[in-house]
């Protein structure tokens, strides 16, 4: 626990520190003498100063999305790993038929940004550059595609109208329907947001399977509910062969999902009725909708099942709480997310023990892991 004058600068904006540094010291108690001092003076001038750069990081805040976003429609890191890895300037921007004035001006913000590394002679990849090569197995390539899109940014700019109501969707109020709605009608926004969430449910898979995977302990059959294209499935069952999968997702959803030995695909709506299973697991699909919402979808998920369920999704701290893990500032983001494209939220535990609870399971459980997720496990 950090104590009144250990400040943590990495999880904190620069203004912030400072200004928490300034406090502290500076209690409101303190003489006018004190605080009018020419140190003082100095010190309020700097904070000042630090929060109008840091202001500039919001006022440009779309820049780095739509420069990896470029980066990934050109292919940058794709063709650079068919290099082996490394290349010039000039050879880079050959392969990529691009000016190389302007593509020296990307290649430079993005090395800035750490993605790329830049000796004298060329550029070579990164961690993060690696993670934007298409079709890799971790790539978040389709997650940055999505988010980017015109159709997910437009909802953003009704964020303060939706604050001013009592419910509603902006995604909706500026598409004319809600998200599943609007993907049903556009197949090639679905495959978007298919892809899109492919990406996070193998990095959260990856993340159960490796740190708890003794709640699949005595499972011989499991239904994702709202599995998507069935990743999360296909890691589970690879990890965990003794288990029988179930996909189930809208028909447009599952009509398209590669298939896998171990798992079978079932179109369906998970407001009527789950197919039946020893266990229902629920991946990033919870926070989509509203407390009432939540509470009819795991019902049904009750139903359904002999053991439990399996819910995997973020768990943010109370108000009161210090959230400080790595991690929070992710979480927080995306209930920003969940605000703008959906009637959902990101849930403190109070709110999911009010869901849970409302769907008459009789207690549940809540593991905390090293990712954004938490996996919680409801008991009939």
């Amino acid at each position: 626990m950090l104590g009144p004058l250990a400040i943590d600068s990495t999880s904190r904006p620069p203004s912030l520190v400072m200004e928490s540094l300034y406090t502290s010291l500076f209690p409101s108690s303190s003489s006018t003498k004190l605080l009018q001092s020419p140190k003082m003076a100095e010190l309020k001038a700097s904070i000042t100063a630090d929060a109008k750069l840091e202001m500039w990081s919001y006022a440009l805040g779309f820049t780095p999305m739509a420069i990896v976003k470029c980066a990934i429609d050109l292919q940058i890191a794709d063709v650079i790993d068919s290099h082996g890895g490394s290349m010039t300037l000039p050879s880079l921007s050959a392969a990529l038929g691009c000016s190389q004035p302007v593509l020296r001006r990307i290649m430079r913000y993005l090395v800035h940004r750490r993605i790329f590394t830049h000796t004298a002679s060329s550029y070579s990849q990164t961690p993060l550059s690696r993670l934007l090569i298409r079709g890799a197995a971790d790539s978040m390539a389709a997650l940055v595609l999505l988010e980017s899109t015109p159709t997910m940014l437009a909802p953003w700019q009704r964020l303060s109208l939706r604050a001013r109501q009592a419910d509603g969707s902006p995604f909706e109020d500026e598409h004319g329907r809600d998200l599943w709605g609007h993907c049903d009608a556009n197949p090639e926004h679905s495959k978007l947001l298919d892809d899109g969430m492919s990406c996070i449910a193998a990095a959260s898979s990856a993340a159960v399977v490796e740190q708890c995977p003794e709640v699949f302990d005595g499972i011989s059959s499991l239904v994702d509910v709202g599995g998507g294209d069935g990743t999360a499935l296909r890691i589970l069952v690879k990890a965990f062969p003794w288990i029988r999968g179930i996909n189930f997702d809208l028909p447009h959803v599952v009509g398209v999902a590669p298939p896998c030995d171990g798992v079978e695909p079932v179109a369906g709506d998970m407001f009527v009725a789950v197919p039946k299973a020893d266990a229902a697991f629920l991946m990033s699909v919870l926070h989509d909708w509203n407390d009432e919402e939540c509470i009819a979808i795991l019902r049904k998920c009750k139903e359904a099942i002999k053991e439990k369920v399996m819910i995997v999704e973020a768990v943010i701290g109370e108000e009161e709480e210090e959230d400080r893990d790595k991690y929070s500032d992710v979480r927080l983001a995306l209930d920003m997310v969940m605000l703008a494209h959906t009637s959902g939220k990101e849930r403190t535990l109070k709110e999911w023990e009010y869901v849970v609870k409302g769907a008459g399971f009789s207690r549940f459980t809540v593991k905390h892991i090293k990712a954004i997720p938490a996996v919680i496990e409801a008991y009939p």
